[in-house]
């Protein structure tokens, strides 16, 4: 094949250097506009889990990058006076220069023509002349740009500021400092990546950079490789303690906004975009350069293995989409974490340091305690002295020494209701109920669940009216006849479990009078249908039944339901009561300005639209038991463009709290048909994480929560006070009690009696007995400390090799 490729990027070369390596008859073609020694930017980061696949896919290329490794294990977090050190990272750096130099020389070795210093010829071109034209030129790729309608470009400005420079500080470890100032928090993101110099990057958010006056040169057209020389000097001031008399050293560094680029297509006939071009992640997980290179090393196999161009562009995306997309999400996840930094500033040390460590999602408590128990024990501690509860005695090791509860088996408090442990079993319609009525259904399942170990079970949304409804079996209690169901599985939850039981109730409002969810999801009855109500008259889906625009009087009427059907829920012995103001359910409808199109008192900007809801909120609670908690659901946004928002739940949140609810129940989304969810592992979670931590109220956590490691790590790193977990209580209703067994805490009371001989797990073939570990009579040799930086002998002033061009 001819090859063609735009950008001498590490991606780019690699890919050259593979594809020459898979057939020697394959003529391969670089073009790089900058000389092969310029380049942006000073260290790659690389860590240990991404290093495997290169060694195995270009050896060569791999033992000379590796030989120019810096190596570290740990991360240093510099934070109000303090260190915290957390091990067992894994890190490997080099200087991108150095990383550049050699996959050049690799390339040319292997018959690659490279041409630097060059403009590749017109796009057009190259595809009538090649077989394949591979773009990597970047995120501000001119092939990439010259497509739009074929790739779908969805590229997003983010909202912190940042600058990329260098230092000849040689850190030791992977290094954050977080510096208070009296304009706002910045951030420093520090590595080390030779014997002499390390990557400093400044960040802030931008209210932060406005008010220390760096936007002084916004809107300056800087020269191509220039420099803001005047920020970098105040920047050199400002962090003049942290820099301990060192240079800082700048190269075409400006302050940028980060840039995630997303593209609805890679490929488009020959040509495919391949790293930066397709897709970027965030500095803060270190990831750009390792997945350009993936990438080449991924193309180069569908190529072999395919063979056909088509056949393998295809395979490639459809392979590489999924991997790359989980990466953005973990980056996503980080960037947003740092975009809202100051909300954290207060935390303890040690649980400042946790939750910076497990930000992307993606590092764990379980896993940190694997990386290094040491720390995890301050953490842990930090987070039980905060409690108020006993430590250990100093010096208190071995296995007789008592062991410090995982966070999820800690209690909690809201007023004077004590829930024994951090998991709730999530609201999860049945859709199973007769004429509005609980049954023999219900108490099995409720009842099942009530004595798996949660610590608060919560009914399905229970409707406040019959008209309310969603489906024909969705239950009630909107008549006194329904209390007694509902009694009887409270009386059982609380005589056969240690748990407490909560009441969801709420009004369907436009997504009401729909078919069974086995029949039709949000699907319109076809018959016996009824008349529906809703803060402005749309239907939830196009075809569905128009509802009636609400008026004064029958606001009242629903509020006096609500009223009603908690004092009915207050007669059947609930615990707590939440009310249902998410998904696009009555009073979520009034919340979304997508929803709400009302031109009275109770439309218009948030305080408008909140009017109705917050006067359910205080009856409810005026008609609640002072003495039990009071919870409400919200979607924290519609996941719609010009719909409620983040911003918006934290001010409605704040409305709750002064209207003496306990705790926010944080969903999201529901309310409009079209949404478009960022789906992911603990997706909904920083929503709650944002309301907790600017409103200073208590949260629930929900959605794409499933493991007991989620639980513990969103509990520790203070982003709620409870996790809700729905389908995982579906497939196991004793998840929580097999949770403590898995972690050590079982214990044969917190089961019932009739249930206490399977409280251990059963033994099985896979389990195996101890074996003794291989042992030496000779003394181990000493193994040198990795976990530091500490270069011995010093490479500084190595001369780059010449690279050969397709020149000479």
């Amino acid at each position: 094949m001819k090859i063609a490729i735009v950008g001498g990027g590490p991606g780019g070369l690699y890919a050259s250097i593979l594809l020459s390596r898979l057939e020697a008859g394959h003529e391969v073609t670089v073009w790089e506009r900058n000389a092969p020694d310029d380049t942006f930017g000073f260290g790659v980061v690389f860590s240990d889990e991404t290093l495997a696949a290169f060694e195995a896919a270009d050896p060569p290329s791999y033992a000379e990058i590796a030989s120019r490794f810096a190596r570290w294990s740990d991360i240093d977090i510099h934070y109000r006076g303090t260190v915290e050190n957390s091990g067992g990272h894994g890190f490997s750096a080099l200087g991108r220069v150095v990383l550049l130099n050699i996959l050049q020389r690799r390339a040319a070795a292997v018959g690659v023509a490279l041409n630097f210093s060059t403009e590749a010829p017109p796009l057009a071109e190259l595809m009538a002349g090649h077989d394949l034209v591979i773009a990597a030129d970047g995120v501000n790729s001119a092939a990439r740009a010259a497509f739009p309608e074929a790739f779908g470009p969805t590229p997003e400005g983010r909202l912190s500021k940042f600058m990329w420079l260098g230092t000849d500080l040689v850190f030791e470890a992977f290094t954050f400092h977080i510096v208070e100032t009296e304009f706002g928090v910045f951030q420093v993101h520090g590595y080390p990546y030779d014997e002499t110099m390390s990557t400093f990057i400044v960040e802030t958010d931008e209210a932060t950079w406005r008010r220390a006056g760096f936007d002084a040169a916004e809107g300056t057209a800087f020269a191509p490789g220039e420099s803001d020389e005047e920020s970098i000097a105040r920047v050199r001031s400002m962090f003049a303690d942290q820099l301990r008399g060192h240079r800082l050293i700048a190269n075409n560094s400006k302050w940028l906004n980060f840039q995630t680029i997303r593209n609805e297509s890679w490929r488009h006939r020959n040509l495919v975009l391949l790293g930066d071009a397709a897709h970027t992640a965030h500095f803060s997980i270190g990831s750009g350069t390792k997945l350009a290179m993936e990438d080449a090393t991924a193309l180069a196999w569908e190529l072999r293995d395919r063979g056909e161009i088509e056949a393998a562009l295809r395979s490639y995306e459809e392979d590489r989409r999924p991997i790359v997309e989980s990466t953005q999400r973990a980056a996503q996840a980080s960037l947003e974490w740092f975009e809202g930094i100051s909300r954290y500033i207060g935390q303890e040390p040690p649980q400042f340091a946790f939750n910076l460590l497990t930000r992307s999602r993606r590092i764990t408590y379980e896993n940190l305690t694997m990386r290094d128990g040491e720390f995890m024990r301050r953490v842990d501690e930090g987070f039980h002295r905060g409690l108020g509860e006993p430590l250990p005695a100093a010096g208190a090791k071995g296995a007789g020494a008592p062991a410090l509860a995982p966070p999820m088996f800690t209690p909690l408090r809201l007023r004077e209701i004590e829930l024994a442990n951090r998991v709730v079993v999530s609201p999860m319609d049945m859709y199973t109920a007769v004429d509005g009525a609980v049954g023999d259904f219900h108490l099995v399942h409720l009842g099942s669940r009530g004595i798996g170990g949660a610590a608060l079970v919560m009914t399905e949304m229970v409707c406040v009216s019959a008209e309310g409804r969603i489906t024909p079996g969705c239950s009630g209690l909107y008549r006194d006849d329904q209390i007694e169901g509902w009694r009887r599985i409270v009386d059982f939850v609380h005589r056969q479990g240690g748990a407490k039981i909560g009441c969801q109730i709420g009004h369907s409002g436009r997504k009401g009078a729909t078919k069974l969810m086995w029949e039709g999801i949000d699907q319109p009855l076809d018959r016996d249908a009824w008349e529906i109500i809703a803060p402005s008259p749309l239907p939830y889906l196009a075809h569905g039944q128009v509802p009636t625009e609400m008026t004064r009087a029958q606001m009242e009427r629903v509020r006096d339901q609500f009223v009603a059907a908690a004092q009915r829920a207050e007669e059947a012995g609930f615990d707590l009561l939440e009310l249902h103001l998410a998904h696009g359910y009555l009073l979520s409808s009034f919340l979304s300005p997508l929803t709400n199109r009302r031109e009275d008192a109770y439309g218009g900007d948030l305080g408008g639209r909140a009017r109705f809801p917050l006067e359910v909120v205080s009856a409810c609670r005026a008609a609640w038991p002072a003495e039990k908690p009071l919870s409400v659901r919200i979607s924290a946004t519609d996941w719609t463009p010009g719909g409620f928002d983040g911003d918006d739940a934290v001010a409605l949140a704040a409305m709750l709290r002064d209207r003496g609810v306990d705790i926010v129940d944080v969903s999201t989304g529901q309310v409009w048909a079209d949404d478009a969810p960022a789906y992911g592992r603990s997706f909904q979670t920083p929503f709650a994480d944002r309301i907790r931590n600017e409103v200073g109220i208590p949260t629930i956590a929900v959605g794409a929560i499933s493991s007991w490691d989620d639980v513990n790590t969103i509990l520790l790193a203070g982003r709620a006070d409870l996790c809700a977990l729905g389908r995982p209580h579906l497939y196991n209703p004793y998840w929580t009690l097999h949770a403590a067994a898995e972690q050590g805490r079982g214990r044969r009371e917190d089961w019932i009696l009739q249930y206490q001989a399977g409280s251990r797990r059963p033994v099985d073939g896979r389990i195996d007995v101890a074996r003794q570990p291989l042992r030496s009579f000779d003394p181990p040799a000493a193994e040198p400390d990795a976990s530091r930086w500490r270069p011995a002998v010093s490479r500084a002033g190595t001369p780059s090799e010449a690279v050969p061009t397709a020149a000479s």
